[in-house]
C-alpha cells in the first residue's frame, strides 16, 4: 500500500471501498463463526450441570453433519449462480456490470452465510473430536448450531427471492441507476470532493507530480489531501476528474507552493500519490460519470442488430432522465457564500452537464438514431431536462437536443418519421434546425 496519512476519513473510505469485496466478507462471517465457538466455552461455565446433561453429544453431531455436508454444496452452487450471471450479463448487455454484480450485497451475504456455517461445523467437529466439547457440555453448542442452521435456512430463502430477478435486464439496469444516483447525490452533496471547484486552467507557478503508473483515477481521499498541503503549506489542484486515464509520467496533480527539502520530497510525492488511486478499471465509486457511460452502454447494446431492443434503449433514456434531473452547479453551493469549503487548499473540476448528458446518451445516439421511438423519447426527456432551474443544464440539454436531432434527420430513410420527429421537438429548436 503506497504511503498515506492515517486519517480516520481516509481510513473510513478504505475501509467502505474493502467492505464491498467478497473476501472480505467471507473471512469476517469466518472468523465470528470461530469467535461463537470460544464464547460458547464461557457460556457453559453459568449452565447448571443438571440442565447441561438434558442434550447428549450425539444431537450436536447430527446437526454439525448436517450443515458441513450440506453447505459445500450450496456454496458450490450459489458460485456457479454467480459466474454464470455474470458472464450471461458480460455478454447480452456490458462487461462493466460484472463489478455490480460481484459487489451484490445479498450474494455476497449469502455465500459468506454458506461459508461460515461450513466452518462453524468443521471446527466444532473437530473440537468435539478431540473432547474440548464434552457430551456433558452439549447444551450451548447445540442450541448455538440450531441458531446457526436457522440462519442457514433464512440466507437460503432470501438467496432463492433474489434469484428470481438476479442478473436480469430490469435488475440489472435498475442496479446501475440506484448506484449511480446514490454516488451522483454523494457528490452534489459534498461539490468538488468538499474542496474548492477548479473553474479555469492551474496557476502558471504550479508545477507537477508524475504518475508512477498508468491507468484510470479510481478514487481520490480529499481529505488526506488536505492533511498533506496543510502539513507542507502548499495548495493542490487536480485538473484530471475521476474516471480519467493517466499514462504513466504525465502530471497527475499539481502543486502551487515551495518544494519541501530534499530530504523530505520523496515522503511528500509518496503521500501526494498515495491518496490518488490509480487502478486499471473504472469504479462506481466516486464516478458518477461511470454509472451513466454504463447505462449508455447497455442501451447501445440493446440497439445492436443482434438483439434489437429499442425498449431497453428507451428504458435508459427514462432513468438517465430521472438521474440528470437531480443535477446542481458545483460552483454555486453554500461553502462558497460563507466563506469558502472546508478543504481550502484542494482545487478539483466540477462535473460539468454537457459531459454527463453525452456519458448518458452519447452511444445511443449514435446507434438509435434512426429509429423513431428511440429519438422521440430523447427528444421529450432533453426537453425536460431543458426546464431544469440550472442553466448550465438547461443550455446543455438544449445544444444536445439540437445535436441529437440534426443526427437523426440525417440518418432517418423514412420521411414521414422525419417529419412526426420534427413536429414533435419545441418550435425553437425545429426553426434551428431547418433554417441551417
Amino acid at each position: 500500500m503506497k504511503n498515506i496519512l492515517l486519517i480516520p476519513s481516509t481510513l473510513w473510505r478504505r475501509t467502505r471501498n474493502y467492505s464491498r469485496k467478497l473476501w472480505v466478507r467471507v473471512l469476517a462471517m469466518g472468523l465470528l463463526s470461530v469467535v461463537a465457538l470460544g464464547v460458547t466455552q464461557l457460556i457453559e461455565m453459568f449452565v447448571p450441570d443438571e440442565m447441561a446433561g438434558r442434550l447428549s453429544g450425539a444431537s450436536a453431531d447430527r446437526l454439525l453433519d448436517i450443515i458441513a455436508s450440506a453447505m459445500l454444496s450450496a456454496t458450490i452452487f450459489s458460485m456457479t449462480v454467480m459466474v454464470s450471471t455474470y458472464r450471461s450479463s458480460a455478454s447480452q448487455w456490458t462487461p462493466r456490470v460484472h463489478q455490480l454484480i460481484m459487489q451484490d450485497t445479498t450474494t455476497q451475504k449469502t455465500l459468506a452465510a454458506f461459508i461460515g456455517a461450513y466452518l462453524y461445523a468443521l471446527v466444532a467437529i473437530i473440537l468435539r473430536e478431540i473432547s474440548i466439547f464434552g457430551d456433558e457440555h452439549a447444551l450451548v453448542i447445540f442450541w448455538l448450531t440450531v441458531l446457526v442452521l436457522a440462519y442457514v435456512v433464512w440466507s437460503l430463502v432470501r438467496w432463492v427471492l433474489h434469484l428470481q430477478t438476479f442478473g436480469s435486464l430490469l435488475h440489472t439496469t435498475r442496479q446501475v441507476e440506484d448506484i449511480t444516483k446514490k454516488r451522483f447525490r454523494e457528490r452534489l452533496t459534498t461539490p468538488c470532493l468538499g474542496a474548492n471547484p477548479l473553474r479555469g486552467a492551474v496557476p502558471e507557478q504550479a508545477w507537477s507530480v508524475e504518475s508512477d503508473q498508468s491507468g484510470y483515477i479510481q478514487h481520490i481521499y480529499p481529505e488526506g489531501l488536505q492533511a498533506v498541503a496543510e502539513r507542507y503549506e502548499v495548495q493542490v489542484y487536480l485538473p484530471k476528474a475521476i474516471g480519467t486515464f493517466i499514462f504513466l509520467h504525465e502530471p497527475l496533480l499539481w502543486v502551487v507552493g515551495d518544494a519541501p527539502a530534499e530530504e523530505d520530497r520523496d515522503e511528500f510525492l509518496s503521500l501526494l500519490r498515495g491518496h490518488v488511486t490509480v487502478e486499471d478499471l473504472r469504479s462506481y465509486d466516486q464516478d458518477p460519470r461511470f454509472g451513466l457511460t454504463v447505462m449508455g452502454e447497455i442501451a447501445s447494446k440493446a440497439l445492436s442488430p443482434g438483439i434489437n431492443d429499442p425498449g431497453t434503449a428507451i428504458d435508459v433514456i427514462t432513468r438517465v432522465g430521472r438521474i440528470l434531473s437531480s443535477y446542481s452547479d458545483e460552483t454555486v453551493n453554500e461553502e462558497d457564500q460563507q466563506g469558502g469549503p472546508e478543504l481550502d487548499r484542494l482545487w478539483v473540476p466540477p462535473l460539468m452537464p454537457g459531459d454527463l448528458l453525452d456519458d448518458g446518451f452519447g452511444s445511443l445516439v449514435r446507434d438509435g438514431a434512426q429509429i423513431y421511438e428511440v429519438q422521440h423519447r430523447l427528444q421529450a426527456t432533453l426537453a425536460g431536462l431543458m426546464q431544469h432551474p440550472d442553466s448550465g443544464l438547461s443550455d446543455a440539454a438544449r445544444d444536445f437536443a439540437e445535436l441529437s436531432l440534426r443526427r437523426a434527420l440525417a440518418h432517418m430513410d423514412f420521411a414521414p418519421d422525419r417529419e412526426r420527429l420534427l413536429a414533435s421537438v419545441s418550435d425553437r429548436l425545429r426553426l434551428r434546425v431547418t433554417e441551417t
